[in-house]
């Protein structure tokens, strides 16, 4: 990953680096130049993020008239299969595993049972730069490369703290993404700007459809050409912040042209929202999206309706329920070891039961190849190489090794797994979401 802001990068890896030091321990001085290294990672990318939107200010009068998008990550001829993360992605991990231990466990069944992500979380997510990752530095973003390793590394240790609220919180900035890969001038000019400001727009991706097996290459909903408008009709489901988004990017099935995406505003005549909520990931406040004779202007179909463009959209936010996953296996390995330790029968750890040590072994197993499916095609994709088969192939695992983590979690429990006082019946819930969601999220 390449920050905007180069000098921030090196202040930020000399604290790192002063911070490994053994001198530190020598004088006690451990304690207060980690808690500075840990502020200075969520503050000093807070500015980088400022200063992008000052940049963007400036640049976008002299864009040309052309679209801005991220360049690929560079050494993607390398031999090497090397998914370490760099100085600057391990600063950003360091700061969203922060905000995750600190602030989104301790909301996250108060977020559950309301069925909503909560204003400030989402605001300090934006201070982070959460909501501008996928946008290019010259448009106000802080990433100069391809940035789809980096955003589920964000997802993933965010989905630590809570599943529901880490997609609540990234809904949003999977319209942004979209935008800023396969968006023209015009339309990044009229809608990006908003997503860089402190108070960015609710949007939301609206993929799946509320019909049983469903597939996001068939879609149900319709858009038609009438002159130099489109013409949308259909009913789209498990859309995030349903009765609160400012804009909507619509799958829809273009006449003549297959699946495309369509960008929609609120308050567009014909448009209607019913909250529907869910088993999992309620943080979201997801419902469906009912479209009846909705015009919009024929500008805002994304990429021209190409089928490619869709079909890497798919792919992508494969990836992103895969992050999400990863994420939320391992607070469930994290909280199940302590767990079986600490708990006894018979008068020993349950730990010590061979079948128990097993599973917990299993679990860890099992995530293992999770993530590195999830790392492979994100890689990918920010080389530019074909990616669709990895992301199916991280997303298979998510939905069946990802819920067959969750059930294990709540058996290891016991009865404990089935009580809101454990988070694991809520991690359970929320893992299943992966098998069943498209759309919502975005790399």
């Amino acid at each position: 990953m390449s920050l905007a802001g180069d000098g921030m990068g090196l202040a930020l890896g000399g604290l790192r680096r002063l911070a490994s030091s053994e001198l530190l321990d020598r004088y006690g001085l451990r304690e207060r130049v980690e808690a500075l290294v840990q502020s200075s990672t969520r503050n000093g990318f807070t500015a980088a993020v400022g200063a992008g939107r000052q940049f963007a200010k400036a640049s976008k009068a002299i864009n040309g008239g052309k679209a801005a998008r991220q360049a690929p990550v560079e050494g993607g001829g390398k031999v090497l299969f090397d998914l370490t993360p760099d100085e600057e992605q391990q600063m950003l991990v360091e700061g969203f595993v922060d905000f995750a231990e600190t602030h989104l466990r301790p909301a996250a069944r108060e977020a559950d049972d309301g069925c909503a992500t909560p204003d400030k979380l989402r605001a300090m997510a934006t201070e982070m730069g959460a909501m501008v990752l996928g946008i290019p530095s010259d448009l106000g973003g802080v990433v100069d490369e391809r940035s789809a390793v980096t955003s589920v590394l964000a997802l993933e240790a965010m989905a630590a703290g809570d599943m529901g609220l880490a997609a609540g919180i990234m809904a949003p900035a999977a319209v942004a993404s979209a935008l800023s890969l396969w968006g023209d001038a015009d339309q990044q000019a009229r809608f990006l700007p908003a997503f860089t400001e402190d108070n960015p727009p609710t949007a939301a991706l609206a993929i799946s459809e509320p019909h049983p097996l469903f597939d996001p290459t068939v879609l149900r909903t319709t858009a038609r050409r009438e002159g130099d408008e489109l013409v949308l009709d259909g009913v789209k489901a498990l859309v995030a912040h349903v009765d609160r988004c400012d804009l909507y990017l619509v799958a829809a099935d273009l006449q003549g042209t297959g699946p495309a995406l369509v960008l929609v505003e609120a308050g567009t005549p014909g448009l209607a929202v019913k909250a529907e909520p869910t088993m999992g990931v309620r943080a979201t406040a997801s419902g469906e999206l009912l479209l009846e004779g909705v015009r919009v202007p024929a500008a805002n179909l994304l990429a021209d309706g190409a089928g490619e463009v869709y079909s890497e959209l798919i792919a992508r936010t494969r990836i992103a329920w895969a992050a999400l996953a990863v994420g939320t296996a391992q607070a469930v390995l994290d909280y199940v070891i302590p767990y079986v330790k600490e708990r006894h029968a018979f008068g020993e750890p349950i730990a010590h039961r061979q079948s128990v040590a097993f599973t917990v072994a299993n679990i860890g197993v099992e995530l293992e190849g999770m993530r590195l499916a999830t790392y492979r095609a994100a890689s990918l994709a920010d080389q530019g190489k074909p990616f669709a088969r990895e992301a199916a192939v991280a997303a298979r695992l998510a939905e069946e090794k990802g819920m067959q983590i969750g059930s294990d979690g709540v058996q290891l429990l016991g009865g404990h797994g089935y009580v809101k006082e454990h988070p694991v019946e809520r991690w359970y819930r929320d893992l299943r979401a992966a098998a069943v969601v498209d759309g919502m999220v975005l790399v």
